[in-house]
This record gives C-alpha cells, structure tokens and sequence, in this order.
C-alpha cells in the first residue's frame, strides 16, 4: 500500500471526527486495489466520497427530516455569554443540532444545568468533561 508522508496536523480536517469501521478483507482489498491503481489518493479519500455519495442520494429525506424534527443544521457554538442571556431571561435551551454542537469550555456546571434542557445532536458534542457528566441525563 502505498503510505504518503502528510504531517499529522494535515492528515484530517480540523472541523472533522475520527470514526473506526469494521470491513471484510475483500472489501478492504478492493479498496487497496483501486487506491494502488491511482482511483483514490489513500482509503479515507475512497471511504469519504463513498459516504458522500449516499448523503447525496438521500439528500431530500435528509432535508425533510432536519425541517420536521427542527435541527440546526452545520455547527453551533454555545458561549458563556450566550447562557447567561438564556438564565437571564428565564429561557432553557432545547439543544438539537445536526453537526456539531459546542458549549464553550469556561461555562460552569452550575450554568450548564441552570440553562439547558436537552441535548440532541447528530454529529458531535464538544464540551468540558464536566459539562458533559453534569448533562449526562439531559444528553439524548
């Protein structure tokens, strides 16, 4: 196989997440087959535009669902500020988020709790390890 020499920092996007898959080793030949003939410039260049290629075939029933069940769709960034102002007004936020969801990393427990509801994200969560157990239960 043919490994290429790319610095760590530049082998995956930053705004991206690591997943592990399960393949049969014919599968996988095939992949190193069509990467070794030049299709593809490694297996995650082939597996990428392989899932691509189904989001795009399921495009509209992804639409349709993000509209029904009300997600935010890309990323949504969550500030200290942007909690205070829900406390304030007496608000909880619903969070529902198709992407990525991030609650800053100086928000305290108390804040957390104080201010969110619920979690629903299809993606990934970034948030302190505290923030994380402390919403555990909230977290769908």
């Amino acid at each position: 196989m043919n490994k290429e020499l790319v610095p760590k920092e530049l082998a995956r996007p930053v705004d991206s997440e690591k997943i592990t898959i399960n393949l049969g080793p014919i599968d996988l030949g095939q992949i190193d087959l069509l990467v070794s003939e030049g299709f593809y410039a490694n297996r995650s260049d082939l597996i990428r535009t392989a899932i691509r290629n189904q989001l795009q075939a399921h495009a509209d029933v992804v639409r349709q669902t993000v509209a029904r069940r009300s997600l935010v769709l890309g990323m949504h960034h969550y500030t200290r500020a942007d909690l205070e102002r829900a406390q304030q007004a007496g608000e909880r936020l619903q969070i529902q988020v198709l992407g990525m969801a991030s609650i800053a990393h100086d928000v305290p427990v108390e804040l957390a709790l104080a201010t969110i509801e619920s979690i629903v994200v299809l993606g990934a969560l970034h948030a302190s390890s505290a923030v994380k157990t402390a919403l555990a239960g909230r977290i769908r």
